[in-house]
Parts: C-alpha cells; structure tokens; sequence
C-alpha cells in the first residue's frame, strides 16, 4: 500500500511533487495523475485520502468543477455549427460574476434557502443570478463529432461565486474569523487548510460542499438542457457527469478515508468519465478499470490535459485597469509566449471558435493521448471525440470565479 502514487512522473513539474507531499500525513494516501501540474495549496491533478481530516485547499476554490457529457441522436454533419455556436454564446454567459440571461427556477434554490449550513442561505440571490452561467478560465461548452458521426455536447465548469465565496467564508473562519469576514488567503506553497472530521467546522464544511457540489451539477445540467433546446432535440443516447473538485468518504485497502480530488475524476471500475482536452484536440469519454494499478491510484484519474504553461507564461503579463465608465479592462505590460491570432488562424477550418484566448490555446497544454498513456491499467477509453465547436469567455474577460 505505497503512500504515494505517481503516474506518469517524468510529466509532471517538481514543484507538484514537492506540493503533494505537503499535503499528506503518516495516516494518509496521495495520488498525482499524469496531468497534474502547480495548484493553490495542493497541486491540480492531485488526489489525497485523509483518515481524520477534510481538506478545503483539496477541493478549492471551485467546489464541484466538473464534467457532464452527452451523446445526441443527431449526425454532427446535419447541423449547422457556425449558427449553432453564434446561439450558444449568445443564449449561455460566459464571464466575470455574469447573470444568466434566461433566469429559470430550479430545486436546488430551495436547497439553499434551507440550507443546513446557515450562512450559504445569504448566498440564494447569487446562486439565483449565476445558476446556468459558464465563467472563464478553462471553462467550456463544446460541440464534437464521435467516430460515428454523432454529435455530442460537452461542458466544463463548477459552482461559480456560490462555492467560491462558500470557500472564502470557510478560510475566513479557519482564521477564527466570521464567514463574511475578509480572509486572508495563504501563498500557493502554505500548508492545506485541514479540518478535522469530529469538529464542528468540518461538519459544517461538508454540508456546505455538498450543496455546492449539488449546485454545480444543476448548472451543467441547465447549460446541457440549453444546448438541446437549441439543438432542436431532448434526445440523448449517452450522459455522463461527474465532479473532479470534490472530496467523497469511500473505502480503500480495507479502510475508511475522506478522498479529496483536485482536478482529479474519480474512476471507480465501470465508471464513466468524460476527459477534455483543449480547443483543438480530441477529448475522450473513459471507463474506469478494477486493477492493482487502478487501487494504488485510489481509483483516479486525470481531469483533462494538463498544463504545461502558466497562463501569464501563455497569454502574458496583463493588468485590469477601470476606465471611466467603471468597467476594468485588461491592458497588456509584457507579451507571453502564444500568438494567439495564429492559434485562430490554424483553427479556422477545424474548429468553430467562440472566445477563447492565449492562455487557453492548446500549445499551453501536454498531449492528452500522451497523459493517458501513463494512467497505464486503470482506464478504458469509450469513445474519442472530436471538437468541432469550442465557446468560452473571451481573452478579455476579468472573472474571479475561475481556476
């Protein structure tokens, strides 16, 4: 029963590995997946299994980021990707602190104005306004084409401000402050914020990551429903929806943990996930495998590629600045390594593009064929997909919210 497992270690930065092994005790189990790289406290791809804690720093600031899947009854050569995208992005907010521009009902709000942890009740106006809305970062919703011609709908985002600010609340009363107190956030390297399992705290925390996680699985939900709709259909033949910032209480090696997952998908054996890649490549839809290997790794598996650039390396140093009419905009102090309008230019008759930028251009990204690769026998993939739709906030848009 190693203590730590590393896969595909000759990928992944050392500053990773030194950051995963602050994050575990004598009691505990660590996994980095082949996509890990640098993170807030622990690193993203990071998996650790705690026998008498939970940890915040493990799950993020983006409680419940995740992935939800789902294959159409309709050929991807039947459809008119340009117009759909030009709705998509039109109908779907993607962006800093955005409102959705359908506002909708949903179950979950009612969850909030009850919840068990009381202070997220004072958070119901915001989930209200964001519920159904993307963000920015490396968050997406995307159109592909599987080896047989099917289109599918995928998309990638999490709780937005409702879990961050569920987050914040939380390191502000690690520092024996109130939930609406300003906190004052540790460097990327400081140790993880631990609660233990037995103290009021850590009760708390998990109720409250648990109505962020049903939060964010009600978003894509609603982002998914929206693309149908403009789609034309309600017909799925496949879905899959999962969360990889997230930390569940399951059995291993005989034993009890609480499994927190950072950029990290769970694949237990006969577990689907779905694993994008970038803007550009093919992203796939896995099966997760009953091996050895698979139990070392505490049954997970990677997010997505992975970075191999920052994305200030990527896109730049920038500076948002307030204009006049009170809107910051970015300016840009030093140039990064992406040209971006090249990136655009190469894509233009592979990829319909809506938004994006350099810090999200595929060069910033490891080959995901490669990643997989060095999950060795845990994982079976299902299906490849191809992308032939990306939407995402564009270059330009500040948000807090994102990774």
């Amino acid at each position: 029963m190693p203590r730590l497992t590393i896969f595909g270690k000759e990928l992944i930065d050392e500053k990773s590995i030194a950051q995963i092994k602050n994050c575990f005790g004598p009691e505990d189990l660590a996994v980095l997946t082949a996509d890990a790289h640098y993170g807030y406290g622990h690193p993203i791809g990071g998996a650790v299994a705690y026998k008498d804690h939970i940890s915040l720093s493990g799950v993020g600031f983006d409680i419940a980021c995740g992935n939800k899947a789902v294959r159409t009854s309709i050929k991807a050569a039947d459809v008119n990707v340009p117009k759909v995208m030009d709705e998509i992005y039109r109908r779907i907010s993607f962006g800093v602190g955005r409102i959705n521009n359908e506002p909708l009902d949903n179950p979950v709000f009612d969850k909030i104005a009850k919840a068990d942890f009381s202070p997220q009740r004072k958070l119901l106006d915001l989930a209200t306004e964001q519920l159904g809305t993307v963000g920015a970062g490396n968050h997406f919703v995307d159109l592909f084409e599987d080896e047989e011609g099917y289109l599918w709908i995928g998309v990638h985002f999490g709780s937005r401000g409702f879990g961050h600010k569920t987050t914040t609340g939380f390191i502000a009363m690690s520092q024996n402050k109130g939930f609406f107190d300003p906190a004052k956030e540790g460097g990327m390297d400081s140790k993880p914020i631990l609660f233990d399992l037995d103290s009021a705290i850590g009760q708390e925390y998990i109720a409250a990551m648990n109505l962020a996680g049903e939060y964010a699985y009600a978003g894509r939900d609603v982002v998914v429903n929206k693309v149908l709709e403009i789609l034309g259909t309600r017909e799925t033949t496949f879905e899959v929806h999962n969360h990889h910032n997230f930390a569940w209480q399951e059995e291993h090696f005989g034993e009890k943990y609480w499994v927190v997952r950072k950029g990290c998908t769970p694949a237990f054996p006969g577990q689907t996930g779905f694993i994008g890649a970038n803007m550009e490549d093919t992203s796939v839809i896995i099966k997760g495998k009953d091996t050895p290997l698979s139990r070392e790794g505490l049954f997970s598996t990677v997010h997505g590629a992975g970075r191999v650039m920052s994305r200030r390396q990527a896109a730049g140093k920038t500076k948002w600045l307030r204009g006049k009419d009170g809107r910051k905009r970015p300016t840009i102090v030093s140039k990064g390594a992406v040209d971006f309008d090249a990136v655009r230019a190469r894509l233009k008759n592979k990829v319909v593009l809506r938004g994006g930028g350099a810090d999200e251009a595929p060069e910033a990204y490891k080959n995901l064929d490669e990643v997989l690769k060095h999950q060795g026998e845990t994982i079976e993939v299902l299906h490849r997909l191809k992308p032939i739709g990306v939407a995402m906030a564009g270059d330009g848009t500040f948000d807090p919210y994102k990774d």
